[in-house]
Parts: structure tokens; C-alpha cells; sequence
């Protein structure tokens, strides 16, 4: 089978993904913007060919250098597969254009578009929050007031928590105008409080095969705005549990209102504390921010390998054993420059070393990452135990413990 892979090595965890194509068989031809020098030596294996474009915005000129460099020498493509949010358009049109099966335009859309994904939901009878799509100030205003406070004013095609804000009345709300003046359309939306999960999937014929179920603590918009926080991702061990059936019941009535065809999802919904799950959005696509290793370390299986095959055979044949709770903690330094020290590591190691399964911290010397355009920051450690309260507690060590100082 020979599957072209958009961006194959960058971002970084996209290196894997081709590489489980190859590893299960696959031709995979990659194509994307960086040179193939640029990738690392397994990624430069894993790929038969590989065409560099000059960029993957223009959609007319990937078509003809696919058309000269892939079609052109005979190679018949039977897959176009791109797991970044920016390229998931361009990949539906490409299968558009060369005929080959998998998710259209007219499916692929709203997974981009926030507001056409709500009310495709919202025709569903699927719990979305009160939402509106502004292109103009006049229009957000009207929204605000139509919605009333708190809200919610975000992207329409953003990923993650990036340019969104909460707004609890009007000058907050002209605070987020002013801030969002850059971004062409916004989503203006009620504001859902309660806890906030994942619900991510390896899916075939519009039906989740794995699934899979974090819990963000704090919430991701709570994360943005304080910077001494350590961020956590939790993978559960039990994605079954009675407080979360109604969240995952929710997930399985996106995928199928989505007619999703096959691949990888992510979605993120809320918990309200009357018990409640309300739709928060949902990408086609892998979630970022290291998650796929923690699925990974969650039930010591590869999801990389599991989405190869959903691919290739319209199947998942990889065992997704529930064996740990397995949570990310992400670092942030104080100070601002370079890394000057790190300290708690050793002491933290002696008491839950056995419990660590990745620790990835910038050395000294290191420049700071921008923590509020990287949810890694400067930093990431992995860890997990059978019991949730446990792998709760240890996660908090770490953010307590270990501190990085930045001059």
C-alpha cells in the first residue's frame, strides 16, 4: 500500500507516525516543506520517497509537484494521511484531487471550523455550548449579549487554548476584542464551568476502535493564565468509570454525527458538577503536547502502530491493555533567560523513581521556551501507577518539587 504522509517528521511526533507506517508494511512517500535532511535517521528510513514542496499553503502547487514527482514517476497512491491541524483541509483536498479514499472537504471542514462543527452537533442533539461565529466586532458584541456572561471568545480554527479567552463582563470582554484583533473569525461562547477531559480515539467506519480519556488539571484556560503552574495531562487508567460514561457516550455520538472515516480524533469536553458532559470541540487529528506517548505508557502499546493499521486495514489489531494512570507534568521555569539551575530532581527521584516513566528538562544553559505559545514549556515529566489518587499525588510532587530558575 503506498500512503503520502503531508509533513512526515515535523512536528516532531509526526516522525512517528510514518515510521509506524513503514513498520507495518506501507510505502509511504512523504511530502512537506523541510528538507529531508532536517529529519531523523528512522524518519529518512521509514520514508520510500519523499518531495519537498516549497510550501504546503499553496494547495495548486502541492497538487502538480504530487501530479510530476509522485503520480508523474508511477506511483499509485491508495492513502493521503496528515495528522497537523493547519494541513487536515489540504490533505481533503489532495484525496479530492487524485481520487483516493478518505475524508473529504465537505467532512473535513468542520473539524476546522468551530462554529459548523457545533451545529452540525447541535443538529445531532449533542450538548454544545451557546456559540457564535463573529468576523466583526459589531458581530461579537451582539453574541456577548445574545449569550450573556461568562463567555468565551476563541478562534474558530485554532488548536488547543491559544487566543482564548474567559470573559466575565463587558470590559473583560473588550479586553479580549482588543487582544483578538488579529485573528480574522472568533467563536463567541457561553462559558462551561466544570472539570475538563479528553476523549481521544484510533476510529474505523465512524467507530472509535481505542479510545482513551484525560483529565486536564487544572483546566487548560486556567493553565494559560498563571504561569507558576505545572500543567498535567492524566491519562485514565478507567475511561469506564460511572462519572465519565456520560462523556465518553457523548464522544462515540461526535465521531458517528462527524461521519468520521477512519484515523485518529481528539476531543475535549466538560463535566459540569451537576453531572452533565458538554461538548467542548474536537480535531481530526492526534493530540498534541507529548499525549500520544502517554497513551503509550498508560497501557505499554503504541497507538502509533494502532492508527498504522486503522489506516492500512481498516482495523486496530494492536492490544490497548487499561494498565495505569499515566500523567504529564509540564515545567515552567521562573525567571526569565537561560536555565541557571534545577533543583528537587535527586530528591524526587529517590522517593518516586520507580514510578517515572520520561523526564525531558532543558540542561542548564538552555534558553527558556515562551510558555505561553508551548504547553512543554521548558519541560516534561512522565508518571504513572495503577491507583489514580497515587499518580495524582506524585504529578503534584513534581510540579512542588522540581523547579527550574531561568537569569
Amino acid at each position: 500500500m503506498n500512503v503520502l504522509m503531508l509533513s512526515p517528521g515535523f512536528p516532531v511526533e509526526m516522525s512517528y507516525f510514518t515510521q509506524a507506517l513503514a513498520k507495518i508494511g506501507a510505502r509511504v512517500i512523504g511530502v512537506g516543506e523541510q528538507p529531508v535532511a532536517a529529519f531523523s535517521e528512522d524518519t529518512r528510513k521509514a520514508l520510500s520517497a519523499y518531495v519537498q514542496v516549497k510550501s504546503l499553503v499553496d494547495e495548486k502547487g502541492v497538487i502538480d509537484e504530487i501530479r510530476r514527482e509522485v503520480i508523474g514517476r508511477g506511483h499509485a497512491l491508495d492513502r493521503i494521511e496528515c495528522l497537523w491541524e493547519p494541513f487536515i483541509i489540504l490533505a481533503a483536498q489532495l484525496r479530492e484531487a487524485f481520487g483516493v479514499p478518505g475524508m473529504d472537504v465537505a467532512t473535513a471542514l468542520p473539524f476546522r471550523d468551530k462554529e459548523a462543527m457545533k451545529q452540525k452537533l447541535d443538529a445531532a442533539g449533542i450538548r454544545t455550548p451557546r456559540h457564535a461565529k463573529c468576523s466583526s466586532e459589531k458581530e461579537s458584541r451582539a453574541a456577548a449579549e445574545r449569550i450573556g456572561y461568562p463567555l468565551i471568545i476563541k478562534p474558530i480554527a485554532g488548536a488547543g487554548s491559544a487566543d482564548t479567552h474567559r470573559c466575565d463582563d463587558a470590559k473583560q470582554f473588550d479586553a479580549a476584542l482588543a487582544a483578538t484583533r488579529h485573528v480574522p473569525v472568533v467563536s463567541v461562547e457561553e462559558f462551561i464551568d466544570g472539570e475538563e477531559f479528553t476523549f481521544d480515539t484510533i476510529t474505523v467506519d465512524n467507530v472509535p476502535r481505542f479510545y482513551n480519556v484525560c483529565w486536564y488539571r487544572p483546566r487548560p484556560l486556567i493553565q494559560r493564565q498563571h504561569e507558576w503552574i505545572s500543567p498535567q495531562t492524566i491519562a485514565l487508567r478507567d475511561p469506564d468509570a460511572p462519572r465519565l460514561k456520560s462523556g465518553v457516550k457523548m464522544g462515540f455520538d461526535v465521531i458517528r454525527a462527524l461521519e468520521y472515516p477512519y484515523g485518529f480524533t481528539h476531543m475535549e469536553w466538560f463535566l459540569k458538577p451537576d453531572g452533565e458532559a458538554v461538548f467542548g470541540e474536537i480535531g481530526g487529528r492526534v493530540p498534541g503536547a507529548r499525549t500520544s506517548d502517554l497513551m503509550n505508557f498508560a497501557t505499554d502499546s503504541d497507538v502509533y502502530v494502532g492508527w498504522a493499521q486503522a489506516v492500512c486495514f481498516g482495523r486496530v489489531d494492536q492490544p490497548f491493555p487499561r494498565k495505569y494512570n499515566a500523567a504529564s507534568i509540564f515545567k515552567r521555569a521562573q525567571g526569565q533567560g537561560h536555565i541557571q539551575r534545577i533543583t528537587g530532581v535527586e530528591g524526587f527521584l529517590a522517593r518516586y523513581g520507580q514510578y517515572v516513566a520520561a523526564m525531558e528538562l532543558l540542561p542548564v544553559g538552555a534558553p527558556r521556551r515562551n510558555w505561553k505559545q508551548t504547553l512543554i514549556s521548558d519541560g516534561i515529566v512522565i508518571v504513572r501507577h495503577q491507583d489514580l489518587g497515587s499518580c495524582c499525588e506524585i504529578a503534584d510532587h513534581v510540579g512542588t518539587d522540581i523547579q527550574l530558575y531561568a537569569g
